[in-house]
């Protein structure tokens, strides 16, 4: 099938629902399909958007900027998250509790609302591996309407610089507990560590960038072609200056660049978790 024709079956699809409260963090994917859910249904849209302690609050001023312009109702749900059971240990199926509590909430505040439907923005390129988040979403009910028109992040992006979504080209996003080491205690103040660390870096012009955290050392992938920047003195000797005022001991660069899922390279270790959503 065309792009285009996937884009149809998109807009088809969101009128047959007839209202829809979109999960809206504003990375690449949800801002495509909130925009293509205003233009499908009007004013029957609303974007649901959580605020936590993972989500950096730069993003949030993102997400709550764009529906403005497009004039979409936005509700910011207050998410505390940490004290989900057991997810500030890390457990490798973490992402399935804390995005099960997240849509529950979701489900919960679009019925309030009079919404009929919860959407939200996976697409196909998501399905080559075991996601417990994924798992989440279905036993829910939730809809996932770019993965149902057959739509892949390169097609999203395509369709979004085709409607003028400054997130066309915009690095990929994932939440601030995929930094973590399954196993190690995730708080607020590593948390605000690696988002400082991330922000710095993306503040020198590094595109597709991580911070991972391992104890009180900081890992940090960058795409190939930006690792030799990162090691010039005058760069070098800012970040890691930098970063140890966050609260690092040790800065080290990852040779091997950025890569989807890093932390999941560990897991053959704990096998017996049968699996984990870290794909940031």
């Amino acid at each position: 099938m065309e792009t285009a024709e996937k884009y149809r079956a998109l807009t088809d699809d969101l009128r047959r629902m007839e209202s829809v409260a979109v999960a809206f963090s504003g990375g690449v994917d949800s801002t495509f399909l909130l925009k293509a859910a205003k233009e499908a249904l009007g004013g029957n849209v609303i974007a649901l958007t959580a605020q936590s302690v993972f989500f950096p609050g730069r993003e949030l001023a993102g997400a709550q900027a764009f529906c403005e312009e497009e004039g979409i109702r936005q509700l910011v749900l207050q998410a505390d998250i940490l004290q989900i059971p057991g997810l500030r240990y890390n457990p490798p199926d973490r992402c399935y509790h804390c995005k099960k509590a997240l849509f529950r909430s979701f489900l919960e505040t679009a019925r309030e609302n009079g919404f009929a439907a919860v959407a939200e923005g996976s697409n196909v390129d998501d399905c080559g591996d075991y996601r417990p988040g994924m798992r989440a979403v279905a036993e829910l009910g939730i809809q996932s309407p770019l993965r149902r028109a057959g739509l892949t992040k390169a097609e999203i992006r395509y369709l979004s610089g085709k409607m003028g979504l400054a997130t066309w080209n915009q690095p990929s996003r994932a939440c601030l507990a995929s930094r973590f080491v399954y196993g190690e205690a995730i708080t607020e103040e590593k948390l605000s560590m690696v988002d400082r660390a991330e922000a710095l870096l993306s503040d020198l012009g590094f595109g597709q960038v991580r911070v991972r955290i391992h104890g009180t050392m900081a890992r940090i992938e960058a795409m190939p072609e930006e690792i030799a920047r990162l090691t010039q003195d005058a760069v070098r000797e800012r970040i890691a200056a930098a970063l140890q005022s966050y609260g690092f001991t040790y800065v080290t660069l990852d040779l091997q660049g950025y890569r989807t899922g890093s932390m999941n390279e560990v897991l053959e270790t704990i096998a017996e978790t049968g699996g984990t959503e870290n794909d940031g």
